[in-house]
């Protein structure tokens, strides 16, 4: 299925198409810079051979024809159609003319070329991307699930849902083929999903079938009565048995991939920074390492992985905050000297609410995954440190 997009002016290859009225030559004034004469007088629409039977459905791509009345001296290609389709970028115009979406007298023309008289122009409209997720048939692993909920255990290398309409193999696909209904949210991008965890983050993630869940379940989370468990594994001996973190977060002003904390050497406006609260508590020491049990109190980008950074002490495998690759070499001193994975070793062990329907406790857990399961055996057997 697919939707139209907002009704901004096209932008970019991929992004939002105009509505289907809006595609319609204008015959509003254009670029008065060039000419106070309205385009619309210079220019005829025609219909182009393609709308009869058998044309492309209304999904494909649409075909505009525009046969021009009057030469203008000094307007340009590129100008005299974003003077008839105003809401369509001049840029993108540009582009349609190198692409050859844009022809004149069914001929390829330059930006630059100036509309005569009697030519005809032909535009061909690429249709508006699909803006509802794709369902598609990718196994889930299941914890728990009933007319209102599903609890997946989150794959390692699975984005949660799409970050532009091409994007496939989600946790979002996966769920819009497996489930029947799924909530509709305010995303079309994101039906069903409640909450995320990042890409390389595996565990417990929970799924709304139907609205009324989803916005009882997001309440819970926004009043903080949601229990969140993760496991992790550190770099170094954490010296407390446990403690509270209680440090904001913003955004890196250079990229999105990444948050700081206050007194960074590029600090972003203080306005920026949100409250970030951790508990942590050491399940294990171990020669070089610690296994430890987290508990966000709140659900910041990277929270975790900033705040166990900030204690000098970064998760593994976590490069992004100051982690090591490890080996099994490394760990045990025979085996292999690959990593034994590249990405941090965090896992969403377990997750605490009330059911939103049943208002009855809930209670899901998700066993570790086989790296973390690995790296644990490797530490158990070769850096035990009682």
């Amino acid at each position: 299925m697919t939707m139209a997009a907002g009704r901004d002016e096209l932008r970019a290859p991929g992004q939002a198409v105009p509505y289907e009225d809006e595609l319609e030559a204008s015959d509003s004034a254009d670029d008065v810079s060039e000419s106070a004469e309205n385009p619309s007088e210079n220019a005829e629409d025609l219909e182009d051979p393609g709308d009869g039977e058998g044309a492309v459905p209304e999904a494909g791509p649409q075909v505009k024809r525009v046969r021009v009345r009057r030469s203008v001296a000094g307007r340009r290609l590129d100008k005299y159609m974003h003077g008839r389709f105003p809401r369509i970028s001049r840029t993108l115009i540009q582009k349609w003319i190198k692409d050859g979406e844009i022809t004149v007298n069914d001929l390829p023309a330059k930006p630059s070329y100036e509309p005569k008289e009697g030519d005809i122009v032909r535009i061909v409209i690429p249709p508006p991307p699909p803006s509802e997720v794709v369902p598609q048939d990718i196994p889930l692993d299941i914890l728990y699930e009933d007319d209102w909920l599903i609890v997946i255990n989150k794959p390692i290398g699975m984005v949660c849902h799409p970050a532009y309409a091409s994007q496939t193999g989600t946790i979002a696909n996966a769920v819009a083929g497996y489930a029947e209904r799924l909530s509709k949210g305010s995303d079309p991008f994101r039906p069903g999903i409640v909450h995320r965890l990042d890409k390389n983050t595996t565990g417990v993630m929970l799924i709304a079938k139907c609205d009324e869940a989803h916005w009882r379940v997001s309440l819970q989370f926004e009043r903080r009565t949601v229990k969140k468990e993760y496991f992790a594994v550190v770099h170094g001996r954490v010296s407390l048995d446990g403690d509270v973190i209680h440090k904001p977060l913003a955004p890196h002003p250079d990229t999105t991939q990444r948050m700081i904390l206050p007194g960074s050497i590029y600090p972003p406006r203080q306005a920026m920074f949100k409250e970030a609260i951790t508990e942590y508590r050491v399940r294990r020491r171990y020669a070089g390492y610690t296994a430890v049990d987290l508990f966000p109190r709140t659900g910041r980008t990277h929270q975790l992985r900033v705040h166990m950074s900030s204690l000098g002490h970064p998760i593994v495998g976590d490069r992004l905050y100051g982690g090591r690759l490890v080996s099994e070499r490394e760990l045990s001193g025979e085996g292999s000297s690959l990593p034994l994975f590249e990405f941090q070793a965090l896992h969403a062990r377990r997750l605490r609410l009330v059911h939103p329907i049943q208002e009855t406790p809930l209670d899901i857990e998700a066993p570790l995954p086989p790296h973390l399961a690995r790296l644990t055996e490797l530490l158990e057997g070769h850096r035990n440190d009682r």
